[in-house]
């Protein structure tokens, strides 16, 4: 078992910019990680309280995971952190050993600078 981290803000707390920034987050981390649907586990949603239009675990059941467990919890709100922030912590369970690419993305790549440079080469 191992763990990949993702995170991605969203602009308006829309039920479809929390749709269309899920499913660009979680393809990023399953196209950066060459996974296959079916090597997902769980994945563990995180939204800053700003978030309340929808369950990202919604549409996440659109990219066809067929026995992922999926679940949604509100961020701590931390003053002065990053707002409008979907999170993500997938935990997948493959037999390839491989380097882990985590993917942040739009403002949140401001969580790991030093990932910056990797992820700005992705087009959204």
């Amino acid at each position: 078992m191992r763990t990949i981290r993702g995170a991605i803000t969203i602009a308006d707390n829309t039920e479809n910019e929390i749709r269309e920034n899920t499913i660009t987050l979680l393809t990023q981390m399953m196209n950066q990680n060459q996974l296959l649907n079916h090597e997902v586990e769980s994945i563990i949603f995180s939204v800053t309280k700003d978030i309340t239009k929808a369950y990202p675990a919604k549409f996440a059941r659109e990219l066809n995971f067929p026995d992922t467990t999926f679940m949604c919890l509100q961020e701590m709100d931390v003053e002065g952190s990053l707002k409008m922030c979907i999170r993500v912590l997938m935990f997948i369970n493959t037999p390839h050993h491989f380097p882990v690419s985590h993917v942040y993305l739009k403002k949140a790549a401001a969580l790991r600078p030093d990932l910056a440079q990797k992820n700005q080469d992705v087009t959204l």
